[in-house]
């Protein structure tokens, strides 16, 4: 009897210990109206059985709009996106899981301006930068001790799109890793297209070339921002920011195959459009993209899991301005998403058998909220 009660203490500390993860915010700490008051990075305690967070530690640094956390979860890697009045950043900090405090390391030039998506790889080799402004993406390597070293490698893009406005030269916008590590796909919002690299931790200098096949034309004008692989199949998913549309594809070691292109904007929807984030659900059977412009919203796909094609779901507010990035937390049943212009994180409960979302009524209040990651605190 005494052993039982044991394992079931056992068995319900580690559920609960399980569940617990670290949430990170990145934020504009200047150069945006929400900014004012902004701290940079925010670490919160999450509770994946509640969906409570609390506010456990806090690291100013320069507009860390974008964030990347290596494996293991020791140390945390942001962009320093100045808005040209300082070369573009990368910045590498030490995590303490005990405290939930993190501590600079150093920073390194990004090589190019305004960058806004940093990936790590598995290895903690490599952080890859794209540079909005730069029109560029960067390899830097990463130290034993998880410092970031001087970039080794910089490729630059050249070209141009319809939108005069928005693609009057290359906007790289992401740069993010496929689930087996062997490539990086790269979207450029100017150029209309995704260009795909070998990715090779092991090497020197320049851990990135250009694949067979290696450019995925966009249709012109539709300014792709970022892509979703689906976890456990053959599929990737690319959001264009100023289409709203959602571009599905059939992948196998690096090809991509065209499938599908979907609204991510209900019919007849004639506001303004500015799609940011797309993320697909743990279990593979949810693809969810945010709008910002006049919509504000997050939409809701489910995913065909015998072709890969897309039907819409629904829309869901998503309570405040201009919902930058959003998450799906590890275990599935939270989305938060962060309003960049609202100064809040709202949190909501997935329907883990209709993909759709429910306002959990739990809100966090930030100054400029633009990038969302978590790492479990174990």
């Amino acid at each position: 009897m005494r052993l039982s009660i044991v394992l079931l203490f056992l068995f319900l500390t580690f559920s609960a210990f399980s569940q617990q993860f670290y949430l990170f915010v990145g934020t504009y700490t200047e150069g945006m109206p929400s900014s004012q008051g902004s701290k940079g990075i925010y670490v919160y305690r999450f509770n994946a059985a509640t969906g409570d967070a609390t506010l456990v530690s806090t690291q100013m640094t320069d507009n860390p709009s974008y964030l990347a956390i290596a494996s293991g979860g020791r140390f945390v890697y942001s962009v320093n996106e100045t808005h040209g009045k300082l070369p573009g950043g990368v910045s590498a900090f030490s995590f303490d899981k005990t405290s939930g405090k993190l501590t600079l390391i150093d920073r390194q030039p990004s090589g190019g301006d305004d960058p806004c998506y940093i990936s790590v790889d598995a290895g903690r080799s490599w952080a890859l930068v794209a540079n909005y402004s730069g029109g560029n993406l960067s390899a830097l390597p990463i130290g034993s001790d998880g410092s970031v070293h001087s970039l080794t490698e910089l490729i630059q893009h050249t070209g141009t799109g319809p939108n005069k406005a928005r693609q009057e030269k290359a906007h790289v916008h992401s740069t993010i890793l496929s689930p087996d590590q062997h490539y990086l796909v790269v979207a450029d919002l100017g150029m209309d297209q995704l260009s795909i690299f070998h990715f090779n931790p092991s090497a020197a200098k320049t851990p990135l070339t250009p694949a067979t096949d290696s450019i995925v034309k966009i249709q012109p004008g539709f300014g792709p921002r970022h892509t979703a692989f689906c976890p456990g199949k053959p599929y990737v998913y690319a959001l264009s920011e100023l289409s709203g549309m959602v571009d599905a594809f059939h992948y196998a070691d690096g090809k991509f195959t065209h499938l599908q292109t979907i609204s991510s904007h209900p019919t007849g929807y004639t506001g303004e459009i500015g799609s940011a984030d797309i993320h697909v659900s743990p279990d593979g059977k949810f693809l969810y993209a945010s709008n910002r412009g006049d919509a504000n919203n997050i939409t809701v796909f489910s995913i065909d899991a015998a072709t890969g094609k897309l039907t819409w779901k629904g829309v869901v507010s998503t309570q405040g301005k201009t919902p930058r990035n959003f998450m799906i937390d590890p275990t599935g049943h939270w989305l938060l998403a962060a309003n960049q212009n609202g100064s809040n994180v709202v949190i909501f409960k997935i329907d883990t058998q209709t993909g759709l979302l429910t306002p959990s009524g739990k809100q966090l209040s930030i100054p400029a909220p633009v990038c969302l990651k978590m790492t479990p605190v174990n």
